[in-house]
């Protein structure tokens, strides 16, 4: 069979074709992560011009390791966003998950069994959630905002009069505070870019199969460049010794780092790949008539919460590994910055527009901001100031994007 370019949208097949196509998405609003990539280049030169120290070793591994909990969250908020929703409690019921974890590891439990309980009260707050907003009708941010109170007294009720208590779970605390050796690095680049081949080849044998038009193999050869080039000079620096003490060498890539990867991976495949991921769009950008197309609308608006609520314990487990600890006021700030990062990264808030990527570009955007400013000395409010500021810009940009696109009434 022939391969077959034409785009369904009229324009010249070919590499022509896909720019010409490419920049009728931009004129019409789509412009998906390219200014969160544009802020990204934009601050390291900003930042690396202003501190000698920005793009240190040592300050590359932090700021990797400091950006992971923020990026799996913001990823997590992704698929209620993409539902036109929002989940305010995703940070305290992470938080809450985690404190039940420390308390029952504190008091003899068997840590995969006291974690497995943990993850399971996201679980089941997301499931609480989506049946409000599915079925009562009770708006997201009301029900959220509701258990994003009241979370923190559960919390005080586990944790006890102090509101906090010691992580003394060692393979939990690696998970932020550990590197894997040299080859390791190089080995998770190795599988990235191989599965990120054989998912985009077989996306590629598979619309040929139905007769539908794909991109030129040019596209597909310079993304794995793309991702040797880009993970193969973050990997080269991450292996360089970063310790200031010779005699305690620190090098390699935070063990978090291909965690991140593998859910980001994994919530693509879902996105990208399965029923549910097309339904979830659908539902998003017109849920009428993805009703009357025969989706469970409901059901799908349910699972959407279950995945973020769980996705986001996942990010409460990464916190608690960094401070070695779990608190009560934990979770509060996280879920705004979480959706800050979204909305920067692309995610549109009118929803059925974005992709777990955008998150995590936008989580990187707020990370460089916050961690710039802390190496050039300014306070914590300046950070907060400026990232309000680019918040909202991202906000306004989506918004006016959203009158642009084809056939939205102005």
């Amino acid at each position: 069979m022939a391969e077959k370019v034409t785009l369904q949208t009229g324009h010249e097949g070919g590499v022509k074709g896909q720019v010409s196509a490419y920049f009728s998405r931009l004129k019409g609003g789509d412009m998906g992560a390219l200014p969160a990539m544009a802020a990204v280049i934009v601050l390291m030169a900003l930042f690396a011009n202003l501190s000698p120290y920005f793009l240190t070793e040592i300050n590359i591994a932090n700021l990797f390791v400091q950006s992971a909990v923020l990026m799996v969250t913001a990823m997590a908020l992704v698929f209620v966003l993409l539902l036109g929703e929002i989940d305010l409690s995703a940070g305290v019921t992470a938080a809450t998950g985690m404190a039940l974890f420390v308390k029952l590891t504190n008091t003899g439990w068997d840590w995969p069994v006291a974690l497995a309980l943990g993850f399971l009260v996201g679980l089941v707050t997301g499931w609480v959630l989506g049946m409000f907003v599915a079925k009562i009708g009770v708006p997201s941010f009301v029900i959220s905002l509701a258990f994003y109170l009241g979370f923190p007294g559960v919390m005080l009720i586990i944790l006890g009069s102090g509101g906090i208590l010691r992580l003394e779970v060692e393979p939990i605390k690696a998970i932020m505070n550990v590197n894997l050796p040299v080859w390791g690095g190089w080995a998770v680049l190795a599988v990235t870019v191989i599965v990120a081949l054989v998912l985009s080849v077989w996306d590629r044998s598979r619309r040929l199969r139905v007769d539908l038009p794909v991109r030129p193999m040019i596209f597909l050869v310079a993304k794995i460049a793309a991702y040797l080039v880009v993970g193969g000079g973050i990997i080269f620096m991450l292996n360089l010794p970063r310790s200031l003490v010779a005699a305690n060498p620190i090098r390699g890539v935070p063990i978090v780092v291909p965690i991140v990867i593998l859910l980001m991976f994994a919530g693509t495949f879902v996105l990208n790949r399965t029923r549910f991921g097309r339904y979830l769009y659908a539902v998003g950008g017109n849920p009428e008539a993805a009703r009357r197309a025969g989706i469970n609308v409901a059901r799908i608006r349910i699972y959407a919460f279950m995945i973020t609520s769980t996705l986001a314990t996942m990010g409460g487990l990464m916190h608690i590994s960094r401070i070695g600890a779990v608190e009560a006021a934990a979770g509060k700030i996280i879920v705004l910055s979480a959706v800050a990062a979204a909305v920067v990264g692309g995610v549109s808030l009118f929803g059925g527009r974005g992709k777990l990527f955008n998150a995590a570009i936008g989580a990187i955007v707020i990370s460089i901001i916050d961690n710039g400013l802390g190496l050039m000395g300014f306070p914590a409010g300046v950070s907060f100031i400026v990232t309000g500021v680019v918040l909202a810009l991202a906000a306004t940009v989506d918004a006016l994007a959203r009158k642009r696109a084809p056939g939205m009434r102005i």
